[in-house]
């Protein structure tokens, strides 16, 4: 690892100077519509929103009454009243983040070595009106250096990130609904199947409606959407006219924890796997149950598929757990968490019965900073330790391993593209991933992060092409309110 460090850090040095100045690794919150996870404390000493990955999540009304109001340089910023009725008002905010990454062995030798530079604004501007807001987030995205030339993730110029309109209905006193409609990132759960794809550069928005209703513990959201994609030029990002997905996600909030059961259909016109190429139409169904105590926390979840590939049927399935412990009383803190995911994998591509499970729309740094792999046919297995060095700085070491689940399929990348088909090998070993990682929260507003992280290829990806160890360098600034 320290020699990785060297050869990785030495040519990087002069662009990781110019980065320092302006992006992140985000404090992953709660959010109102979707009933995620808990999340970590906001501004201290007074108790502002979290800062959300969506940010239209935050409720910042409590600042219309200025006894409330602790003086933070971002308050002036967060309820600006528009007149004297009340409830009238705009929250503005923004993020600017810049992250330098470096590869060698890129794809196990089968990319070209590089460093780029990402660069991303995200202003936003929330107007509410009563029980009636517009919220509006453009998105400016820009990459330097990616070789051969900056795809969909990297670079977007300047465009709409999300652009909503929504109103709430209070139905009784214990139960209200929310309308809305435009273009907005979601997130749900843990984000294995939808999620913001906030790692990457250029996040992944929708196009459509939703309906979110709130009863007491309960959540529910009933939603129809299409996949933003974008494009290099400013203004011109579309949504697909060949994918969409549609759904019903609730959330049953108890003590210390909640309980998620979900459907979610999907389909895709020009889907591809190593069976082949064709129309998909998918419908999972699973369930998440998560929660802490005691210093143990969890995050249980199961899928189901089905539907139709081509002229065949699909039958596909994922697990994924994690345990943790937090052991507060000792020195640094320590949490250990160990993660185990399981997802199926093709037995055959010639028996006409696609068993490949579709991650679908997941988080962008699915397994770390360093994901070659995405979530379709393969097993891993991933301890990890973290250490709070000091209140504001922590360090975390994770380990994944990585096996094939089905002989008879090859392993994809995030998207969800083949990399290396399956009939090549008879071995299920993948290799094995080592990250190190350093996060700063420099103040309230600033983050600064840096992580290193190298893939040893297995068995299966020697004896199906190049195999090269894979060397990444990440270092991050974020600075958003």
């Amino acid at each position: 690892m320290r020699g990785l460090i060297r050869r990785l850090a030495v040519p990087a040095l002069g662009t990781a100077i110019t980065c320092l100045p302006a992006t992140s690794i985000a404090r992953q919150a709660t959010t109102t519509d979707s009933g995620s996870a808990a999340a970590p404390a906001g501004y201290a000493p007074w108790h502002a929103p979290v800062l959300t990955t969506e940010r239209y999540n935050e409720d910042w009304s409590l600042l219309a009454d200025s006894a409330t109001r602790s003086g933070h340089w971002t308050e002036a910023f967060k309820y600006l009243p528009l007149g004297a009725a009340p409830g009238v008002y705009l929250t503005t905010g923004v993020e600017l983040r810049v992250r330098y990454e470096r590869y060698r062995g890129n794809v196990w030798g089968s990319a070209p070595d590089e460093g780029y530079v990402w660069k991303r604004a995200l202003p936003y501007v929330d107007l509410h009106a009563g029980q009636a807001r517009v919220f509006v987030q453009p998105i400016f995205a820009d990459a330097a250096g990616v070789k051969p030339a900056p795809g969909p993730i990297d670079r977007t110029g300047t465009d709409l990130l999300q652009g909503f309109a929504d109103a709430l209905f209070q139905l009784d006193a214990d139960t209200s609904l929310r309308l809305r409609a435009g273009r907005e990132l979601l997130s749900f759960g843990s984000e294995r199947l939808i999620g913001t794809r906030y790692g990457p550069n250029v996040l992944l928005a929708f196009d459509g409606g939703r309906a979110i209703v709130h009863r007491g513990a309960l959540t529910a959201n009933v939603f129809y959407v299409r996949p933003v994609e974008p494009g290099p030029h400013a203004f011109d990002d579309r949504h697909s006219p060949t994918r969409a997905l549609w759904g019903l996600y609730t959330t049953r909030a108890f003590a210390g924890g909640g309980l998620d059961l979900y459907y979610l259909g999907y389909r895709n016109d020009h889907a591809a796997f190593e069976q082949g190429q064709g129309r998909e139409q998918r419908h999972t169904v699973g369930s998440r149950l998560f929660g802490a105590t005691d210093g143990w926390h969890w995050n249980l979840e199961g899928m189901l598929q089905g539907g139709r590939f081509a002229d065949m049927p699909i039958r596909a399935w994922s697990l994924a757990t994690e345990f943790g412990r937090s052991l507060a009383t000792l020195a640094f803190a320590p949490d250990i968490t160990v993660r185990a995911d399981v997802a199926s994998g093709d037995r055959s591509p010639r028996d006409h019965r696609l068993g490949t499970f579709n991650a679908l729309f997941p988080k962008g740094k699915y397994f770390g900073e360093l994901s070659p792999i995405g979530p379709y046919n393969i097993v891993n297995l991933q301890p990890g330790l973290t250490f709070t060095v000091l209140p504001r700085l922590q360090l975390g070491l994770l380990t994944t391993l990585y096996w094939r689940q089905s002989r008879g399929d090859g392993i994809y990348d995030m998207p969800g593209h083949l990399l290396r088909p399956g009939d090549g090998s008879g071995a299920r070993w993948v290799g094995r991933e080592t990250e190190l990682s350093i996060e700063w929260q420099a103040s309230a507003e600033l983050t600064l992060a840096a992580s290193v992280s190298q893939f040893r290829p297995g068995a299966f990806i020697r004896q199906t092409g190049p195999a090269r160890r894979i060397g990444m360098l990440g270092l991050e600034t974020n600075f958003r309110f």
